[in-house]
């Protein structure tokens, strides 16, 4: 018999492999790779600009992969950078024309992509899923902060 911890484990690993292939095939027709996709998203919500940091905060990944995804998206020219007093230290980022159509298309596709994965699910049973998953993550974070507790 299959462990709670296993069965959890193996489809979190299962989805988590899913989206990023999903992604993957996805920016490719954009001529950009997966990660871009989740950057791309969290800067259309911030229209008036968003600092790297909080970018890392907002993505949840380190300062290296967000420094790598915005240089590459900032070649492309999705990405400008507002020098704060002739510095791009602490400089807002924020998406150019290019860079807002290409998060709207990529909205799009994450859209349909939710959409079909939830098929067969009721609005209630979503609404239950996602609340016990965000409970997990909060629970699981608290135990990645401050280790567990032996009984």
């Amino acid at each position: 018999m299959v462990s709670r911890f296993e069965q959890f484990c193996s489809s979190v690993s299962c989805i988590f492999h899913h989206v990023q292939k999903i992604e993957r095939v996805e920016m490719a027709k954009y001529g950009l790779k997966g990660p871009h996709a989740q950057c791309l998203l969290a800067m259309s919500r911030y229209p008036q600009g968003i600092t790297a940091s909080r970018l890392c905060e907002v993505c949840d990944k380190d300062k290296a992969a967000i420094s790598r995804t915005v240089a590459e998206l900032e070649r492309e020219g999705l990405v400008e950078r507002e020098d704060v007093n002739g510095s791009r230290y602490r400089a807002a980022l924020r998406l150019t024309a290019r860079g807002r159509e290409a998060a709207q298309r990529v909205d799009a596709r994450a859209r349909f992509a939710v959409e079909k994965a939830g098929a067969g699910l009721t609005d209630a049973q979503r609404e239950v899923f996602y609340a016990a998953l965000n409970q997990i993550a909060a629970n699981l974070q608290v135990i990645s902060d401050e280790g567990l507790e032996e009984q």
